[in-house]
């Protein structure tokens, strides 16, 4: 589905808009009913509007990289992958931000965030416009306005409305994880500044759930129809994600039944591409890792430029000292070493000599310390796991924006949670299990020099081949919460909690705190305890 120059996303931003969050700085027109008639006019209309929903996971404006459709934050800020990495990435042991004075940064890279935080508004504030985006289509796709219309039956209509429902679960469901409460909107709020009641993170599970399984028999079979819209494999994708941490979010285990979505998705047709990093590339949607990733987030150096997704990821990876922008398809000095690894993550590759030869590792290690001065970004390792180059060794479209879409949810991240669901107690088969993660460590390896065998398959295991195949992919810090490291002193990283050499953080930190300028816009909202 193409996003490019939507002016409905920028509609919806002016006058469609029914969250209570008014430091989006959205603008209410009257009468809206009557400029909605006026847009809503084809079926051709109702595509490109729900179009925008999904521009909104892309671009921070429609007015170019520099704007942002959301009063009081830049466009990095409040770009919704952006944001997004800077919260499940940078937060954990994989990686570290080079210019800590930046806004919000020490607060995220060190674990001691505060409401005001402003990362953390960002964050928030993208993720309730895309559920305010997701609800006014449902709220101008209902049989009666479609008949009012004059448009009729509209044959697509029923998938749209399932894809909305997905894209609203999807925020809600970031919501959740990170944030643990959330003001409840539908396509029955009243228009305008509505201060929606809170949702826990119990109710807040039970919506998502619902909006997922309620969507599932209007939308088309997994990796059957247009690369990067929702399907039956992203539905089931979320809810894996939902029951294999349902213990984290409502206290109940539900294991059984991530282990059933995992092989639902891995059932639904898409399949591993031959090499790993095919999947991070400038044409990962068309050099067969389109069928591997199954829910992308859409990158085009022409057409969604924007200062987040992969932009940020493989402009930041540029080394100061290798100046290697070139080999990875960008400006010679990238955005001057933004991120590098931090030390306990490097070495998940570099302690055993067995991952020398894993194509997981794409680890620059070569006159640099494995050791990290937050503002020396010649210190630390660094990656190149994406790349604005494509497959056949080509570049992308631009050298500032790049094409490489960000890979969501992926094939591979199935395997491995059927793995873990299954010696957590969620049945199914042990041999199977063991023949998923084998299928990944072949792929890496070249070969079975690295396969386990079922002795060696158990939880320890998993969390660090977890790390291994979907670093940076933004599922970190929710792994390691489920694994029980994040919080505590079981599992220390450098600038855990501050220090340089790490320390133990509180467990209140294991769900950030409601952003400040979101409690003083809807007074049903309440703080997060030890905030």
């Amino acid at each position: 589905m193409k996003i490019k120059h939507y002016i409905l996303l920028t509609l919806f931003g002016a006058f469609m808009f029914s969250s209570c969050e008014s430091d989006l700085d959205v603008e209410i027109r009257d009468p809206n009913i009557t400029l909605a008639d006026q847009i809503f006019t084809s079926a051709e209309a109702y595509k490109q509007a729900l179009a925008g929903v999904y521009a909104n996971l892309s671009l921070s404006s429609l007015t170019g990289p520099g704007g942002s459709n959301i009063g009081g934050l830049d466009a990095g800020t409040g770009q919704y992958m952006r944001g997004l990495f800077n919260l499940q990435n940078l937060s954990t042991d994989e990686t570290i931000f080079t210019f800590e004075n930046d806004p919000g940064i020490r607060g995220v890279q060190r674990n001691s965030a505060s409401p005001e935080n402003v990362l953390l508004r960002g964050v928030y504030s993208r993720a309730m416009f895309s559920v305010s985006l997701s609800n006014e289509f449902l709220r101008q796709s209902t049989d009666e306005l479609l008949q009012s219309r004059g448009i009729g039956s509209l044959g697509d209509i029923q998938t749209y409305r399932a894809e909305a429902k997905v894209l609203k679960a999807l925020s809600y469901y970031h919501l959740m994880d990170m944030f643990g409460k959330a003001p409840f909107y539908d396509e029955t709020t009243e228009v305008g500044f509505t201060q929606g009641e809170e949702l826990s993170r119990p109710e807040l599970f039970d919506l998502i759930e619902g909006l997922l399984l309620n969507s599932l028999e209007d939308l088309p079979a997994g990796n059957s129809g247009e690369y990067g819209r929702i399907d039956q494999g992203v539905a089931h994708m979320i809810l894996a994600k939902i029951y294999l941490n349902a213990e984290v979010y409502t206290g109940t285990p539900r294991y059984a039944e991530a282990l059933s979505r995992s092989e639902a998705v891995i059932n639904s047709g898409y399949q591993l591409v031959n090499d790993y990093q095919f999947n991070f590339l400038a044409d990962n949607n068309s050099n067969g890792a389109q069928n591997e990733i199954i829910f992308p987030i859409a990158n085009d150096g022409q057409t969604t430029q924007n200062f987040g997704g992969t932009t940020i990821i493989i402009q930041g990876q540029v080394g100061a000292q290798e100046q290697n922008g070139e080999s990875l398809g960008v400006n010679p000095g990238g955005f001057g070493g933004l991120f590098r690894l931090r030390p306990q993550f490097s070495e998940k590759f570099t302690l055993n000599p067995l991952f020398e030869n894993d194509a997981r590792n794409l680890i620059i290690t070569e006159d640099r310390p494995i050791s990290l001065v937050v503002t020396d970004p010649n210190t630390g390792y660094i990656t190149t796991k994406y790349s604005n180059r494509t497959s056949t060794g080509g570049f992308g479209s631009d050298r500032t924006f790049t094409d490489a879409d960000f890979p969501m949810f992926r094939l591979a991240d199935a395997y491995l949670m059927y793995a873990e669901a299954h010696l957590r107690g969620g049945g199914g088969d042990l041999n199977t299990a063991l023949n998923y993660v084998n299928l990944l460590r072949e792929r890496a390896f070249g070969d079975t020099s690295a396969n386990i065998v079922s002795a060696q398959l158990d939880l320890n295991f998993l969390i660090d081949e977890r790390a291994r195949e979907l670093y940076w992919e933004s599922h970190r810090r929710q792994d390691l919460i489920r694994f029980g490291l994040y919080t505590g002193n079981q599992y220390i990283w450098a600038f855990k909690g501050g220090p340089s050499t790490g320390t133990s953080i509180d467990s209140f930190r294991a769900i950030y705190p409601i952003p400040s300028a979101s409690l003083a816009t809807n007074q049903n909202l309440t703080q997060n305890p030890g905030y």
